[in-house]
């Protein structure tokens, strides 16, 4: 009851800030980045750490190339943390065990295997003590959102970006419910907030998204939804992340637009189907299902109207040290110009702040 009260009572000391806000520093807390540099004292680290004190930048994103040593590391989540204190930032990584992890034994971090050999050798009890240790350690590092857990299903033994990772924990709905409840559990025990991914189902595909284009409309059914109508009823889901997958039959405008811009995906089936409220967060937008097919400023706008409320930008393409300022720009002269794209970036701050008020 009394964490309760006090959840609420912090959530409350941040709604002012949702009706003061301007449109600059809603927009701001819609875009999280990746960086360049792996010191407090790199030129990289210092930009987004401005950024994030001046509110025109929610959060940023970690790959391995920004983790020199956990004490470094300490030092710019502290940075970043600093930086905004009354509004802390996303401060994001991907760590799911196995191959993906951002954190390795390189750095002395403890390693936990991927999420089908988890399954194949723990109970979802055994499960969520592996995974609270794992979140305690990221926790301590001073991250605050580990982009999972994975929510597909392990449909295609052949696919090339979730089976052949062992990303999935089964092919089984139920059973991946349950590991990922357990994985969600252990998180929020740790402060964190975490990401169902990659909606609406990246199990059943014959292609990667980081490459290029991937069609699923002949491999997708509608038994991929399961995971997330289950932890979204059960209110177990932080955030979804939506992935680059097009479906013919959930196509918008020419037929060719992903989920990741759908109106029918987003709004239509996570949020009016399966009732979910809370932050939508893409997957990363420099992906070559994106940059190959759509300019910065049609997968600015087309996100936002089909109603993502977080644009994830690795900025790995091709570096460009102003990038969030190019997105912010997009955001805010497409919302002086149409209150109703306006009034989608306030939607999405209060769903964010709301977040948020978790992390303080």
């Amino acid at each position: 009851m009394l964490r309760s009260f006090l959840a609420l009572s912090v959530l409350l000391a941040l709604v002012p800030q949702v009706s003061a806000a301007t449109l600059e520093q809603m927009a701001g807390q819609m875009i999280i980045v990746g960086f360049e540099g792996d010191g407090v004292d790199d030129a990289g680290v210092e930009a987004v750490a401005g950024e994030l004190a001046a509110g025109r930048l929610g959060g940023v994103m970690y790959l391995k190339k920004n983790v020199a040593s956990l004490a470094a590391v300490r030092e710019m989540n502290a940075m970043f943390r600093a930086a905004a204190p009354e509004l802390p930032p996303f401060i994001t990584l991907d760590q799911e065990g196995g191959a993906v992890e951002r954190l390795t034994k390189d750095v002395g971090f403890a390693e936990i295997p991927n999420a089908a050999t988890v399954a194949a050798r723990n109970t979802p009890d055994e499960a969520e003590a592996l995974y609270a240790r794992m979140a305690a350690a990221i926790a301590d590092q001073g991250f605050s959102v580990n982009f999972g857990p994975v929510a597909d299903l392990d449909i295609n033994p052949d696919n090339q970006i979730i089976a052949r990772f062992g990303r999935s924990f089964s092919a089984d709905p139920e059973t991946v419910i349950a590991y990922d409840k357990a994985f969600i559990a252990a998180h929020r025990h740790a402060g964190l907030v975490t990401a169902l991914k990659h909606f609406p189902g990246h199990g059943s595909s014959t292609a990667d998204s980081h490459e290029g284009f991937v069609d699923i409309t002949r491999t997708w059914s509608a038994l991929e939804l399961e995971p997330y109508r289950a932890l979204v009823a059960q209110d177990m889901a932080d955030m979804v992340m939506v992935g680059h997958l097009y479906h013919a039959d959930y196509a918008d405008g020419d037929g060719q637009t992903p989920s990741s811009l759908s109106p029918r995906w987003i709004d239509g089936v996570l949020r009016g189907e399966l009732g979910f409220d809370g932050v939508v967060i893409s997957d990363d937008l420099e992906m070559g299902a994106i940059r190959d097919h759509f300019s910065l400023q049609q997968t600015v706008t087309e996100a936002v109207r089909a109603g993502m409320d977080i644009l994830l930008f690795s900025n790995t393409a091709k570096y460009r040290p102003g990038l969030s300022k190019e997105v912010l720009d997009i955001l805010l002269a497409e919302g002086q110009a149409d209150p109703a794209f306006a009034a989608r970036i306030e939607q999405s701050y209060e769903r964010i702040v709301t977040l948020k008020a978790r992390l303080q």
